[in-house]
């Protein structure tokens, strides 16, 4: 079945990338319409059933969120993603309550605008596969692992729990952020953090990974802790970050990282809270220096030098021998040079007394 997406900007360069960035989905299911102004959209719009509008917030004429409820006059159904360079919070607030899928800011964030477009055709997912098939099966470990995520939402009344890999996807999920739009690229930063804390232990010479991160003051307050070296845990929920409930919360995602840890072990996953060997390892800096052969001091003296080296060692221990003190040399140099003009043009001092030229000589 086909799926007709509408994208309307008066920004003709926009609509040009917006275009060919749908196109690298290579869904031949997907047919893309475009139009400059919220009347022309209208227009389109009655000619073919419009399953994903993709429209700017300010259009000449009329606004994003106007073209939307009239097109939802005819066809409530529609899927809205807006495109804005508005940071208002009313505005987004506007666009939100509306109803609208997705909001993306200008530049446009591409990997999280073709994952909401599959959301919002209902095609297959390739950018952010959702991996919730564990919870459509009966395997008990999965299961069990659902189950720990959905409670401890409910026990601390968050709005969102992700288990997330080191891949930079979703493992397994509860619930869901007030703006889902951008979730593919705050987990890549997320894991992006979790990937620098590991560093960090092991610069710091830590035997296990003991760190949490915390966020507030924005949609969510959000929660994020490693589980092991190639998982994380991330809690999303409306004043988890509080004063009076920080301590809380964080002590209650610590219990749930333990039990979560227990649930991958027992699916076969591996990946202890603890440092790899290899990262706890202090490298040597110069690489060579660690397979290199160590010669200990009471060998040295029986190595022989090769013939070259010996003769060179010869040599300097009978110069060593005819070397003078500094002041030695400095003396000689000043006796044997001092009587000796600087030039052959110029007589010394002690060549004109000889001579009688000077004052008092004989």
């Amino acid at each position: 079945m086909k799926k007709h997406v509408l994208l309307v900007d008066d920004q003709r360069d926009i609509l040009r990338l917006l275009r060919s960035t749908l196109e690298t989905l290579k869904n031949d299911a997907i047919v893309i319409h475009e139009t400059i102004s919220g009347e022309e959209a209208l227009l389109e719009s009655t000619r073919q059933k419009v399953d994903l509008l993709i429209t700017d917030y300010k259009l000449p004429g009329m606004s994003g969120v106007e073209l939307m409820h009239k097109i939802r006059g005819r066809n409530p159904d529609i899927q809205v993603m807006f495109i804005t360079g508005t940071t208002e919070r009313d505005m987004r607030d506007e666009m939100i309550n509306a109803g609208a899928l997705a909001i993306f800011d200008k530049p446009i964030p591409l990997a999280d605008f073709l994952d909401m477009t599959e959301r919002g055709l209902g095609l297959v997912q390739t950018i952010f596969p959702p991996e919730l098939e564990s919870e459509k099966t009966d395997n008990a470990p999965h299961s069990r692992l659902s189950d720990l995520l959905a409670n401890f939402r409910q026990d601390v009344n968050a709005d969102a729990v992700f288990l997330l890999n080191d891949k930079g996807l979703v493992q397994a999920r509860t619930g869901k952020l007030r703006d889902e739009s951008m979730e593919v690229s705050l987990v890549s930063t997320l894991m992006s953090i979790h990937t620098s804390s590991l560093k960090v232990a092991r610069l710091n010479h830590q035997e296990s990974l003991d760190s949490f991160h915390v966020f507030s003051g924005g949609d969510h307050d959000l929660l994020f802790i490693p589980v092991t070296h190639l998982f994380a845990l991330l809690v999303a929920g409306t004043g988890l970050a509080a004063n009076d409930r920080i301590l809380e919360s964080v002590g209650s995602l610590l219990a749930l990282r333990k039990e979560v840890e227990k649930a991958l072990k027992s699916m076969g996953v591996t990946g202890e809270l603890k440092l790899p060997a290899e990262e706890k390892r202090a490298k040597p800096v110069n690489e060579s220096q660690e397979s290199a052969p160590r010669i200990q001091t009471d060998q040295l003296k029986k190595i022989s030098p090769a013939p070259e080296m010996e003769k060179l060692l010869d040599q300097a221990t009978t110069q060593k021998s005819k070397i003078q003190s500094s002041d030695d040399y400095w003396n000689d140099a000043a006796e044997k040079h001092g009587k000796k003009p600087a030039s052959s043009d110029v007589m010394s001092i002690e060549d004109a007394r000889r001579m009688g030229l000077l004052p008092g000589s004989d």
